[in-house]
């Protein structure tokens, strides 16, 4: 009878343990230095992603004059040359 209890108790005492640890909650970092912010003073996580949309946009707009300034300038200097190559053809004749 003894045995049994004894026997009993090795296995249930380390089970009871087990299912304590792991039902016992974590501490975390936050919790132990007391520097928990307040929901109501962090930006929203759509806050930052709006803002980081907006200036990937902004630079789009940048990118997309810079294209639209350098193909004006090719353009201007393609015309240039033709009529300048136009011009000096129809000097020589």
């Amino acid at each position: 009878m003894l045995k049994a209890c004894i026997s009993r108790a090795v296995t249930l005492v380390p089970l009871i343990l087990i299912v304590w640890f792991i039902s016992a909650k974590p501490a975390t970092a936050e919790e132990e230095s007391g520097t928990t912010i307040p929901a109501e003073s962090r930006p929203c996580v759509d806050c930052h992603a709006f803002e980081f949309m907006q200036r990937a946009l902004q630079d789009l707009k940048k990118t997309a004059y810079n294209l639209d300034s350098r193909t004006e300038t090719l353009l201007f200097k393609v015309e240039k040359r033709t009529l300048c190559d136009c011009l000096a053809a129809n000097a020589l004749n």
